[in-house]
């Protein structure tokens, strides 16, 4: 972690986001090397190489076939789910809330302290990928981060009035056309929907959209309805993922998290609040 210590000094918590990208980016992550694996389906150029703008996989169903090992590419949609200079409609204690998050530039950001990312965060750390493994009666979703998985179901069932709220909620899926829709509810209040610390309550409801585009690339789109927080539902925008060919996730934990309180990453704020 002397690096990680280093370099925070150095950009001397401008603001939280960049330290929290930095400690998720210097945790290890890495793509595990096989040998002799072998990916059947994966379409080839001329030279053998994967072909990422080939045709997208279909099932036995004739649906989309979402299966694979994949990322984003960038660290924005994390970084601030709405987008950069976007301002979303919250309702009072929620404007206080989020105004007071950038105040103290995040300082408890969940993840600092290892709790996990929640839908659609898991999904939108660059350094991390995930793992989507589609069959008829359900799609799962494996983290790479914090080894964590996450279950939408296809069989029809229906999301509880009542649930016992989770962390990253509970998921129905269903197919429109080439879409894959999921509902999202149940969740457990105390994540945050991005870095800068947009809130989030137990009232949220998540609407995805996934389009596998081809071979390569997937985009989503999320609708955020959380009466809780936002005075309507908002739009994300478009969320872009690229496949990583013949990748697969390994291992990771989330263990340095004992360095933040003993670090002083908030020094130079709380100094400067203090004059």
């Amino acid at each position: 972690m002397a690096f990680l210590r280093s370099t925070a000094r150095q950009i001397r918590m401008q603001n939280l986001p960049a330290v929290l990208v930095l400690i998720l980016a210097t945790s290890g992550a890495a793509q595990a090397q096989w040998v002799n694996a072998t990916y059947p389906g994966t379409p080839r150029t001329p030279d053998g190489k994967p072909d990422l703008s080939g045709p997208v996989p279909k099932t036995p169903e004739g649906k989309p076939d979402l299966s694979g090992v994949w990322h984003t590419e960038s660290f924005r949609w994390v970084q601030n789910l709405p987008g950069e200079g976007v301002d979303v409609p919250m309702v009072p204690s929620a404007a206080a809330l989020y105004k007071q998050r950038l105040k103290t530039m995040g300082e408890h950001n969940p993840q600092l302290y290892c709790l996990p990312h929640s839908v659609p965060d898991a999904m939108l750390v660059a350094d991390f990928p995930f793992k989507i493994i589609q069959t008829r009666r359900e799609t799962v979703v494996i983290f790479e981060e914090f080894n964590q998985y996450r279950q939408i179901f296809t069989d029809g069932r229906t999301l509880s009035k009542d649930p016992n709220p989770a962390w990253f909620g509970f998921s129905t899926g269903k197919w429109e056309g080439d879409t894959f829709v999921v509902e999202v509810g149940g969740f457990k209040e105390g994540s945050w929907l991005d870095n800068v610390g947009h809130p989030r309550t137990e009232q949220l409801h998540i609407t995805e959209r996934y389009r596998r585009l081809n071979f390569g690339s997937m985009d989503l789109d999320v609708t955020i309805n959380d009466p809780g927080a936002y005075v309507k539902p908002w739009n994300a925008p478009t969320i872009h993922f690229k496949l990583i060919p013949e990748g697969e996730l390994i291992e990771h934990l989330c263990e340095n998290n004992r360095d933040i309180e003993h670090e002083n990453f908030f020094e130079d704020k709380q100094s400067t609040d203090r004059k």
